[in-house]
């Protein structure tokens, strides 16, 4: 079965020319000029990652993947925003917003594809875990929900995947650099500092069920998430 791809563009030389590349990869491409008419589609058909221009008549690409995080359908669906803006306070928002990964215009068809291999297979990486489990920690990616003893923790697209990519590891020990191959993709522009914001982000989501402590810095080398919690062994 081909992946289908959904292209939210409304410059048409710009989404002929994406559609026209990912045929060319024998990817099904489904294409949309507004975000009323890509709701619409992906109400309607089963798509498996979305490209996602950010300024768009009506409503932002920023608008809609912001909708699609809420929607539990739609809330693990691997997004790539497309974009002009450069600074780095645009790519920030834009990945906070839910986007998984950020391509700036102009780019080449072949990075935008690479970019969307890498991401797909990380995508498929985590469907294969669909739920993980440590101690009363539970990270379910079938409803893209995180619990600590039947209590739901609100996270941020990334600071989910951040967790689930340690979750599958218990106490190995990730650099800064592995993680932002791990959540981002190696062809990301993301510094590595960001990976710190949104450990921090992470952190202070699991403190108020007194998990902030099972993410550990190991001191020159990186993060890890403890099999157990040093405050619960004492």
């Amino acid at each position: 079965m081909q992946t289908s791809i959904l292209i939210v563009e409304d410059e048409p030389g710009i989404r002929d020319m994406i559609r026209f590349a990912l045929e060319q990869k024998q990817f099904h491409v489904v294409t949309a000029d507004s975000v009323s008419t890509a709701s619409d589609i992906l109400r309607d058909a089963s798509i498996d990652a979305a490209l996602i221009d950010w300024m768009l008549p009506g409503a932002s690409g920023i608008h809609l993947i912001k909708q699609l995080r809420k929607n539990e359908s739609t809330a693990q669906l691997p997004i790539i925003m497309i974009t002009a803006k450069t600074d780095e306070a645009d790519i920030s928002q834009g990945l906070d917003a839910g986007a998984d990964d950020y391509i700036t215009k102009p780019f080449s068809p072949k990075e935008l594809i690479s970019r969307l291999n890498a991401l797909l297979r990380r995508s498929n990486q985590f469907k294969t875990n669909d739920i993980k489990r440590l101690g009363d920690l539970v990270v379910d990616n079938i409803k893209h929900r995180v619990s600590v003893a039947e209590t739901t923790i609100e996270l941020g697209q990334i600071e989910f995947k951040l967790l689930n990519f340690l979750i599958q590891r218990p106490e190995q020990v990730f650099s800064r650099s592995q993680l932002l191959d791990g959540i981002w993709g190696h062809d990301s522009d993301i510094e590595e500092r960001t990976v710190d914001v949104h450990i921090l982000r992470l952190r202070k989501a699991l403190k108020p069920v007194q998990h902030d402590s099972i993410i550990e810095t190991v001191r020159g080398v990186g993060y890890r998430i403890l099999s157990i919690r040093r405050d619960a062994a004492k």
